[in-house]
């Protein structure tokens, strides 16, 4: 399952899940192409533990900085094999009710999740034709059965599944496969909110049939290697759930 020779760019891979995949892709073999607002030494960690990997300045709401972002892949490395859009609303995880959502709330949770994930397709696209890549996006449990608590969070998820299946149709006949994973993993989101509420982990535990949460880098991580990987390359338009079984109807 060597990712050797490919070059994978990750949105929000500053922190968080992000960082883990990253991390993962590199263990593999990937030149990673850390696409975050600001250099959080993600590259610097990958280089230091010996793997390749480039920072790439990157605010997804912004089309000009998302093809740069293509483009300083493609001039380190010459290809781009996948692109996995990562990257999700600094607000994502303030609770709210849809009754009080303004449309500044709603455009900035649609312009890093959906439009986001638009502009980094339009920006990839020839590249990944050239390959026969991969394209990935992330739902959620929210995105799946919604939340009382972060509903637009759980709005642009869902609507992440249904752009992503539309691509994968529209992209079959350029083989390139694009998919959608269902990640739970520890991020500073989760581990604010288990401060906040300290029981939350246990009975979050006992919700996912494996018992445990999973690890970015190690659980998430290593799920996303596959999917950009050789081996899976006869899967599209599908969704992962890599949840420890929290989810099996997906």
């Amino acid at each position: 399952m060597s990712l050797d020779g490919h070059t994978v760019l990750v949105t929000g891979s500053g922190a968080g899940v992000g960082r883990g995949i990253a991390l993962a892709l590199a263990a593999e073999g990937a030149h990673v192409v850390v696409a975050s607002r600001s250099d959080s030494g993600v590259a610097g960690e990958i280089i230091a533990r010996g793997h390749r990997a480039t920072w790439a300045p990157c605010d997804v709401t912004a089309p000009r900085q998302v093809a740069a972002a293509v483009g300083a892949a493609l001039s380190e490395t010459g290809r781009l094999d996948a692109v996995v859009h990562n990257a999700t609303s600094n607000r994502s995880s303030r609770p709210h009710r849809l009754e009080d959502v303004d449309r500044s709330s709603w455009d900035d949770h649609f312009a890093v999740s959906v439009g986001g994930a638009q502009h980094c397709a339009f920006s990839a696209l020839d590249a990944l034709r050239e390959r026969g890549g991969t394209f990935l996006v992330f739902t959620s449990p929210a995105g799946i059965e919604g939340s009382s608590t972060l509903p637009l969070y759980a709005t642009m998820k869902g609507a992440l599944r249904g752009f992503a299946k539309s691509l994968a149709r529209e992209w079959a006949p350029h083989r390139i496969t694009v998919n959608i994973v269902s990640p739970l993993a520890y991020s500073p989101a989760m581990t604010a909110a288990i401060e906040a509420d300290p029981a939350m982990e246990e009975r979050l535990s006992r919700r996912i049939p494996l018992g445990w949460i999973g690890d970015p880098e190690r659980n998430i991580g290593s799920a996303i290697a596959f999917l950009v990987g050789p081996s899976a390359r006869y899967i599209t338009g599908q969704t992962l759930g890599v949840d420890g079984g929290h989810f099996m109807n997906l």
